[in-house]
């Protein structure tokens, strides 16, 4: 068993930082497998789901919602244009750039996303009820605090590119 180090140490930092991101990376995980199962019968899938949930609210370009949601443009280019093909979204002029069209929902898309409503809801209340209410909220302003001070650092001092020979998900001390 490793010996405990001093609160405050580099090595203790470093110690909170991997456990953080192994606990991220596994409820990464987790979300993944329910947002599936929830998906499913409403005939999208949770990355689906995602793009959709993405612009809801206002039309979207492919580049804000990859911002958005911390993943790359392809990925998100690549979504959208099944969306669109399924009838589940379309393209709509974007004045602010001639080029970069906007994502929005068609009224299949929004039917989509509703049906997923009910479980959805059920997940909340269950997650809820392990939690408390005020630990579920503080929870989420943890995560939030966690994800602007990441934010912060990468605006402040970008990572350096990854040597290429560590290969995929080998990163040292996670």
């Amino acid at each position: 068993m490793p010996e405990p180090q001093p609160a405050g140490s580099t090595r203790a930092r470093q110690d909170l930082l991997s456990r953080t991101a192994l606990g991220v990376f596994r409820l990464n995980g987790q979300f993944l497998s329910v947002s599936e199962e929830l998906a499913r019968p409403a005939g999208l899938t949770a990355a689906w789901w995602q793009v959709l949930g993405a612009v809801l609210r206002e039309p979207l370009p492919v580049a804000g919602i990859a911002r958005t949601m911390g993943i790359t443009r392809q990925s998100v280019q690549r979504i959208a244009d099944l969306l669109v093909a399924k009838g589940l979204a379309e393209y709509a002029p974007n004045p602010a750039h001639r080029r970069a069209k906007l994502l929005r929902p068609t009224q299949e898309g929004h039917a989509a996303v509703a049906r997923i409503g009910p479980g959805h809801a059920s997940l909340a209340t269950r997650l809820a009820a392990e939690l408390g209410d005020t630990a579920f909220a503080e929870t989420v302003q943890v995560l939030d605090r966690l994800t602007k001070a990441l934010d912060t650092l990468a605006a402040e001092n970008p990572a350096p590119p990854a040597p290429e020979a560590r290969g995929p998900g080998r990163s040292p001390g996670l």
